[in-house]
């Protein structure tokens, strides 16, 4: 889309407004409501939980009302979010995005798989043999690590909260701005991802104040997330327009911030840089194959840009 619907301007600045609201509102129970501070870590994160959840709803009201969308039907609404009504969870939405950011992982991959051998084998010798017993005692372990999961709270913020209302507000809405005030599609995937990596600069207090970090230290650790968090932020940012489905980048984030930083190399077994670097070049081969346009969209109207956003109006 060539025209501007939307003034570059007035994008830029309903970006940072959602940006500094998102931040800005994990704080509002103590800095303007002045509530007493949390009797535990779990109904703190839950008071995150909750104001994460309003930043959100605030940002896709933001969006609906500067966005030149004239039907404001639910279905229509949610399509420009990237939740397409007629097939909410598309199976390539889900499975090639995760198989893409899989193969960035596949040191990391490797590497567990070679302590999860290692740990059987030794299962085995200490119990001299496979046996029933043996079997019985992995999978009490095994189930016993995912209840322990899925009671965690810093799980539930991980894997649900965090992707979905950062997804939302930081693909979900920025986005379509971004594409309507005529930026380019290549632009907005390295734009977008500046107010992500903004909004993750309230932990350098937090890890300066509460982790009693020097400052030295303290940048280090930001400076390794924010960077993380920009070559994640455009990924994602692809994924989003490529595909136009909320669901690519939202599967993508929970599958990272379930592996962490990926591995790059091992000392114990030069595996794990093979296994990185072939997952390099597969992904880098695949990229483009696998988020074509038409493989997620049913329909696409003749309309060359991204989702039809320029017939909204």
């Amino acid at each position: 889309m060539e025209e501007e619907v939307v003034s570059k301007g007035t994008a830029v600045v309903a970006c940072t407004a959602m940006t500094l609201s998102y931040v800005a509102i994990l704080y509002a129970p103590t800095l303007i409501l002045r509530l007493p501070p949390p009797p535990s870590f779990n109904i703190f994160m839950i008071r995150r939980f909750v104001c994460a959840a309003i930043s959100s709803i605030v940002s896709l009201l933001i969006c609906a009302l500067i966005l030149p969308i004239r039907r404001k039907e639910a279905s229509v609404l949610l399509g420009v979010y990237g939740i397409q009504v007629d097939h909410i969870v598309s199976w390539q939405a889900v499975v090639f995005p995760v198989f893409l950011t899989s193969l960035m992982y596949a040191g990391s991959l490797v590497l567990k798989s070679l302590v999860l051998v290692e740990s059987w084998r030794d299962n085995v010798h200490h119990n001299e043999g496979v046996s029933v017993e043996c079997i019985k005692i992995i999978v009490q372990k095994l189930i016993a690590s995912i209840v322990s999961v899925t009671s965690n709270v810093l799980a539930w913020r991980n894997f649900v909260v965090a992707p979905l209302t950062e997804e939302l507000v930081f693909r979900a809405c920025m986005i379509p701005l971004l594409l309507c005030g005529g930026f380019k599609p290549y632009t907005v995937i390295y734009l977008c991802p500046i107010f992500f990596s903004l909004a993750h600069l309230n932990h350098l207090m937090e890890f300066y104040s509460k982790q009693n970090y020097s400052w030295a230290k303290t940048s280090m650790v930001v400076g390794l997330q924010l960077g993380y968090t920009v070559i994640f932020g455009s990924y994602a940012s692809f994924l989003f327009i490529r595909t136009g489905h909320l669901i690519a980048p939202l599967v993508a984030h929970m599958f990272c911030n379930f592996m962490g930083l990926p591995v790059l190399f091992s000392r114990r077994n030069g595996m794990v840089s093979i296994a990185f670097v072939a997952g390099m070049v597969g992904f880098l081969s695949l990229l483009f194959p696998m988020t074509r346009p038409d493989l997620y969209n049913y329909r696409s109207n003749n309309c060359q840009c991204w989702h039809g956003y320029c017939s909204w109006s």
